[in-house]
C-alpha cells in the first residue's frame, strides 16, 4: 500500500459508507482494482477507516446523542442484535467473508434488483413515523436484525437498515438520520474491536496508512452525509439500485 492508495480507499470510504451501495464492497473492489493484496492489515484497514466516516456523523448530530436521551435509547437499543451477531461470526466474516469478490458481486447485483422492486413498490403513509423519538423499542431492535444483514459484504449496512425502517412504517428522512446514528456505535464497536485484535501487529508504516485513510474519510464523509439528505427529500433509491446492477456486471466481466 501506498499513501495516494490510502487516500483514494478514504476517498471511496466517505462517498459509500451512507449511501445503500457498500463501503465495504466498493473497499474491497477498488484494492482489487489498484493490486493491493488482501492481507489481515487492509482488512483491519478497511474496518477501520470507517470511523473516520463515522466521526463526521458525530460531528454533525452530536447534540441529538448527547441531549436526547430518548433518541439515543432507541439507538442503543437497535445496536444490541448488530453487536451480538458481529462479535459471534466475526472471525467467520474476516477469515470467508472480506476480501471475497464474488460475494460482493453476487451481494451488489442481487441487492440492486431487490432496491429497484421495493421502491416500485413501496408506498409512504402519511402516518408513517415522523420523529426518532417515536420509534418503537421493539421497531428499533427489528431495524438493528435488518442492520446485521450487512455483516455479508455488499450489502449495505446503510441499505439494509433503510429499508428496514421503512417495512416498519418510518419516514424516508426519518430512518436516513437513524441510519446515521445507529452506524456510530455500530462502526466504533467493529474497527475497535478488530483494532484491539490487530494493532500490536501493525508497523509504523502501516499506523501513518491507518491516519491517512482516516482523515480523508471523514472530510469526504462529511460532504457525503449532506449529499445523501438533499437526495432524499426529491428522490427514492431506484438509481442506486441501477449503479449496484451495472457496477456487479461491469466488475463480473471486465475486472
Amino acid at each position: 500500500m501506498t499513501i495516494l492508495n490510502a487516500i483514494i480507499l478514504g476517498i471511496v470510504e466517505g462517498i459509500t459508507e451512507f449511501l445503500p451501495v457498500s463501503s465495504t464492497g466498493h473497499l474491497i473492489l477498488t484494492a482489487n482494482i489498484l493490486k493491493i493484496q488482501g492481507t489481515e492489515f487492509i482488512k483491519s484497514f478497511e474496518i477501520a477507516i470507517q470511523v473516520g466516516a463515522i466521526l463526521s456523523v458525530v460531528l454533525l448530530y452530536w447534540k441529538s446523542l448527547v441531549f436526547n436521551f430518548e433518541i439515543l435509547k432507541r439507538v442503543l437499543t437497535a445496536f444490541i442484535p448488530t453487536a451480538v451477531i458481529g462479535f459471534v461470526l466475526y472471525k467467520l466474516v474476516k477469515s470467508l467473508l472480506l476480501g471475497n469478490d464474488k460475494i460482493v458481486l453476487f451481494s451488489l447485483f442481487f441487492g440492486g434488483i431487490f432496491l429497484i422492486i421495493f421502491e416500485l413498490l413501496h408506498y409512504e403513509k402519511e402516518t408513517a413515523i415522523e420523529n426518532i423519538s417515536d420509534i418503537s423499542y421493539k421497531n428499533a431492535f427489528l431495524i438493528g436484525i435488518f442492520q446485521s444483514l450487512a455483516i455479508i459484504p455488499g450489502i449495505s449496512r446503510a441499505a439494509a437498515t433503510i429499508v428496514g425502517g421503512l417495512i416498519l412504517g418510518l419516514k424516508r428522512k426519518t430512518i436516513v438520520e437513524f441510519s446515521f446514528l445507529l452506524a456510530i456505535p455500530t462502526m466504533l464497536a467493529a474497527s475497535g474491536f478488530d483494532l484491539l485484535k490487530s494493532a500490536n501487529a501493525f508497523s509504523w508504516d502501516q499506523l501513518i496508512f491507518l491516519i491517512t485513510g482516516f482523515l480523508t474519510s471523514f472530510i469526504v464523509a462529511l460532504v457525503s452525509v449532506q449529499f445523501l439528505l438533499y437526495f432524499i427529500k426529491k428522490h427514492n433509491f431506484i438509481l442506486f439500485g441501477f449503479y449496484r446492477i451495472i457496477l456487479a456486471i461491469v466488475f463480473w466481466f471486465f475486472c
